[in-house]
């Protein structure tokens, strides 16, 4: 990738422009078609403007991580408790990241342009024998990580697919262990089913989204990684425990 390209893509300028177009088309689909019930907003207020880390199960590839940039840029307009009427597209916040799938960001026109509005793309998969094989983060992609939370907030799924309770990846312990942000547990729900698998289409109207901001967690720093992310997983309501609760009817998604 060329300097310029790099360049390019972290422009908090091209950054915003992506927020404003692409919240103005999805709004819609979130908060008319749709129902957004946020819990726990007002307490972003409250969190610094960098090294803080949003850890979130995952549903579809692109919906939930559109609802937190309307989510966060309706933040910056001082709205506590929903998004209300969406003028905070009109100068959106532009310091926020999430980590994407190299593979799933490269697959369409659509993939390509939402990248610009932050997507730090990991290497998740390889192919052997034909068949993609899942991965940990390599060392090079939590650099990458590591300096977005520098100067933004970063949001990661831990299981890096939208399969429920499938495992958390030790790179999101890794990255919480060395560069202690501020972790911030996210639970989401219905998107599953409203949207379609990539998250850019109906599959149901008039379903109830619901996006819940958990307190930050208090965190053993010199804990071990795998320590680290069995508390991380269960703050994220993807533990066995939860599992075996029969939790996964309302958080979850039948289906990877």
């Amino acid at each position: 990738m060329s300097n310029f390209f790099i360049k390019f893509k972290k422009s908090r300028f091209v950054k915003g422009i992506v927020y404003a177009i692409v919240g103005a088309i999805t709004y819609p689909g979130i908060n008319i078609f749709n129902k957004l019930q946020v819990n726990g907003m007002e307490n972003l207020h409250k969190l610094p403007k960098q090294n803080v880390l949003f850890v979130s199960n995952h549903q579809t590839y692109f919906a939930e991580v559109i609802t937190f940039i309307h989510i966060f840029c309706a933040v910056s307009w001082r709205k506590k408790h929903s998004l209300g009427i969406p003028f905070y597209l009109l100068w959106p916040f532009t310091k926020i990241n999430y980590v994407a799938a190299e593979e799933t960001m490269k697959s369409d026109w659509i993939s390509k342009i939402l990248s610009l509005g932050g997507a730090i793309t990991v290497k998740r998969t390889w192919v052997k024998d034909g068949k993609e094989v899942r991965r940990n983060l390599d060392p090079s992609d939590t650099r990458k990580i590591e300096r977005a939370l520098k100067d933004s907030w970063v949001i990661t799924f831990p299981q890096g697919t939208t399969k429920p309770f499938a495992p958390g990846r030790k790179g999101t312990a890794f990255i919480i262990q060395h560069h202690r942000p501020i972790v911030v547990p996210v639970v989401i729900g219905g998107y599953w089913r409203a949207f379609d698998k990539k998250g850019l289409k109906f599959k149901k109207k008039g379903t109830r989204l619901s996006i819940t901001f958990k307190e930050p967690l208090i965190i053993n720093y010199n804990d071990t990684c795998e320590n680290i992310l069995a508390q991380v997983m269960d703050a994220i309501e993807q533990s066995k425990q939860y599992m075996l609760k029969g939790k996964h009817h309302l958080i979850s998604s039948p289906e990877d």
